[in-house]
């Protein structure tokens, strides 16, 4: 599943493409996930940000398009309109084709007005390279619970953005057991430092990747 610097670098991808950009035609999937993304034809995207893991359309009518990619959520410039895979598309007022691909059907496509959200939106936590994201927040969301840290890290209310992997891997370089329940106030400090220097490097090169591919 695409975590925060995953996401992060195909919204940088994506937002050159799309702003000053209308949709002239748009189609999806007949499944409830993916029909609002028909929603969207005759407006235009004014820009393309981020929350957590999830991607936020800005469109010139007010509201905004939020699209999570689950685990096997693509988008991309597409061709091929027959393809099985293929959940929902728009087409650009310069003939550009978006394409969401979703293999697993485990994404989804959502209209909001700006800060009314529902759900794991609703209630995300801190950016996690936020000035937002303290020890000390860190810390009294994480004693406010009592379930495993790992599996309030992917709750997603502790900081935003950390899926499966990130989890595990900063459990482990913070020397923390994921299954434990409560944390001392330095092992959580320690807990935040890896988090904030492990995303900030892979959002790095991450970054160096979306250079690359936009060149």
């Amino acid at each position: 599943m695409p975590e925060l610097p995953e996401v992060e670098s195909i919204r940088r991808q994506l937002e050159p493409l799309l702003t000053g950009r209308y949709v002239s035609e748009a189609d999806s999937h007949p499944s409830g996930k993916f029909t609002p993304a028909r929603e969207i034809t005759g407006l235009g995207f004014e820009a393309v940000s981020r929350r957590g893991k999830f991607l936020l359309f800005h469109l010139d009518n007010g509201t905004e398009m939020v699209v999570h990619l689950g685990m096997t959520g693509q988008l991309l410039p597409c061709d091929d309109l027959s393809d099985p895979y293929l959940r929902a598309w728009w087409r650009l007022d310069n003939d550009l084709i978006l394409g969401y691909r979703d293999v697993r059907r485990f994404g989804r496509i959502r209209i909001y007005s700006p800060g009314q959200y529902e759900g794991t939106l609703g209630s995300l936590g801190p950016e996690p390279l936020s000035g937002d994201f303290t020890v000390d927040q860190f810390y009294a969301s994480l004693k406010a619970s009592n379930r495993k840290i790992k599996t309030q890290l992917l709750s997603q209310r502790p900081v935003a953005g950390v899926g499966n992997i990130y989890a595990d891997e900063a459990c482990f370089r913070a020397g923390i057991y994921p299954g434990v329940r409560k944390l001392t106030k330095a092992k959580t400090a320690a807990l935040h430092a890896v988090s904030y220097t492990h995303l900030r490097a892979h959002e790095t090169r991450g970054n160096l990747v979306c250079r690359l591919l936009l060149e």
